[in-house]
């Protein structure tokens, strides 16, 4: 087998995976919106999803670690398949209240969390050690296939819900894309057995990963930021955007304004980046990326921009970030050691991502006195919080790169 190849079957199948979870994404909120009319449940079903999420990805790393990221991966996508296509299947019939489908989305967040930290954690560094790929370039063609997922899934979403007349139906897609994701893994994936795989007890090695985060200050505040930014875009999607959709295009399809235009500008960075990444100076990019595609968002739509402007500030923000998220995966799989990867990755995701129910529930409980007021606090709150990097020296340590003889290894740079 083409030594590249377990790479190209790990990113066919998280990017059919993700096409079909971007759906539910804007299919999801949109249902609870257009059911209970309120964005408080909105918010309250995004954080059943993600709070189960958090707690795996916080405490999975072990339990990855010990029976092996491909097995998991391949049985928490089967699970997923079925558990998100009951909830379309209930619907239709009935049967499904707002606590059982609460029920359900909590369930395959759950599952999603072992699933992503195990191709993220376990499966990819070793992939792309041996393909031989360069770990920046590879992580760009990871968030390049994200972003073209996102975006595809993002257009489609909309005119997908008004075609077949009801978001439920949208899920099915998804349901089908874990299967597929499954199917793929386990016939194209092929990762290299450990020898030294972990015997040690479960909290021994939780806390390994725990005082690897406390003693890397760049892992940690790169960790950090995200619990703020991620808790923010939550709401902002999750919520805020379904809400300005309805308010003033009265229909779903603006969801996929935002969100394509975001998704294309990402994409064309992306293709950009790919070629000059290991080239370009890692910490101006991050820093500068994030601020610009950060708060701009929020108060374009808060103050009732023209549909056109923001569909360029979309396209322009999605240029600026397309190299925040392999700069940080790669910084991410330089710096921490192979045997550490699965545990540091599921504790940094659960870290980054607590904030995310936080967002929701906020986004949805501002958004019940004023859509703008939620705007304007939340853009503010992203303001603040992409000025970090732009504060102590140890941020400048992203710039660092390992050893050219080196470069395809993971396992290499500590800190």
């Amino acid at each position: 087998m083409n030594r590249r190849a377990p790479l190209a079957g790990l990113l066919l199948a998280s990017t059919l995976s993700l096409l079909g979870s971007r759906m539910s994404m804007i299919a999801l909120p949109w249902l609870v919106l257009v059911t209970t009319g309120s964005a408080a449940k909105t918010g309250l079903v995004g954080a059943a999803e993600l709070v189960p999420y958090v707690l795996a990805c916080a405490l999975g790393g072990p339990v990855i670690d010990k029976v092996g990221g491909r097995r998991i991966s391949i049985v928490a996508d089967l699970l997923s398949a079925v558990v998100i296509g009951a909830i379309p299947l209930l619907h239709q019939s009935g049967g499904l209240g707002l606590p059982h489908l609460t029920l359900l989305v909590a369930v395959a967040g759950l599952l999603r969390g072992f699933g992503d930290t195990a191709k993220r954690g376990a499966m990819f560094p070793q992939v792309v050690a041996k393909s031989g790929v360069e770990m920046t370039r590879a992580a760009t063609l990871v968030d390049g296939t994200s972003r073209a997922a996102g975006l595809i899934g993002g257009i489609l979403a909309g005119p997908l819900i008004v075609w077949l007349g009801d978001a439920a139906d949208v899920l099915l897609l998804d349901a089908a894309s874990f299967g597929l994701c499954a199917i793929l893994v386990g016939l194209l994936v092929r990762v290299p057995g450990k020898a030294d795989r972990v015997t040690e007890p479960y909290g021994v090695a939780l806390r390994g990963g725990l005082a690897y985060l406390r003693g890397d200050r760049l892992v940690l505040g790169l960790i950090l930021m995200l619990f703020v930014t991620n808790m923010l875009d939550q709401g902002f999607s999750a919520v805020l955007v379904p809400l300005w959709a309805r308010d003033i295009f009265g229909t779903p399809i603006g969801i996929g304004l935002v969100g394509g235009s975001f998704g294309l500008g990402a994409v064309l960075g992306n293709i950009a980046f790919g070629f000059l990444a290991p080239k370009l100076p890692r910490w101006a990019l991050f820093a500068g990326g994030f601020l610009f595609a950060g708060a701009p968002r929020f108060f374009f739509l808060a103050f009732g921009a023209p549909g056109w402007s923001i569909v360029v500030l979309g396209l322009l923000d999605g240029l600026a970030i397309a190299a925040v998220n392999p700069i940080l995966s790669a910084v991410m799989y330089e710096r921490v050691p192979e045997h550490l990867q699965a545990r540091v990755q599921g504790l940094g995701s659960a870290v980054g991502f607590a904030g995310m129910p936080l967002g929701a529930l906020l986004a949805g409980w501002l958004g019940e006195y004023s859509a703008q007021l939620a705007l304007v606090i939340c853009g503010t709150a992203y303001l603040v919080a992409t000025l970090a990097p732009f504060i102590g020296k140890f941020w400048r340590e992203m710039d660092r790169r390992p050893a050219p003889a080196a470069a395809s290894s993971p396992e290499l740079v500590t800190a």
